[in-house]
């Protein structure tokens, strides 16, 4: 079923693009995370608060601006799936396109306690 009030996952992949530029739009999807969240993106996991807050932190400095585009669904498990693509300038001046699709898990709070992203088109 395709969701159509706001999820955890709509509202973290929304502030990626203003998390580049402002620092309450990073702390506004920090928040979004769980104590003990594992975040699996990059080559390792990433658990808890302050490695999870490092990678962001290092992800969006990397970057000079970005846009997403993403459709969410609600799996029967409660499993939030968003289909994602999104285009990037780099920090650098150089231009990237990327896609995935990201499987989010909400505790009891609504704060995201899994995440695993698949790229799909991998940075480039």
């Amino acid at each position: 079923m395709t969701t159509s009030t706001p999820t955890a996952l709509d509202r973290y992949i929304g502030l990626a693009d203003r998390a580049v530029h402002e620092e309450v739009a990073l702390q506004e999807l920090l928040a979004l995370f769980a104590p003990g969240a594992t975040v699996r993106i990059g080559p390792e996991p990433v658990r808890g608060r302050e490695a999870v807050a490092a990678f962001y932190r290092a992800h969006f400095a990397a970057l000079a601006d970005s846009r997403h585009y993403w459709n969410t669904t609600v799996l029967d498990d409660g499993t939030l799936r968003a289909e994602w693509a999104a285009a990037a300038r780099t920090a650098d001046g150089g231009l990237m396109t990327v896609a995935g699709v990201e499987h989010a898990r909400v505790d009891a709070d609504g704060l995201i306690s899994d995440l695993r992203n698949t790229f799909t088109r991998p940075p480039g």
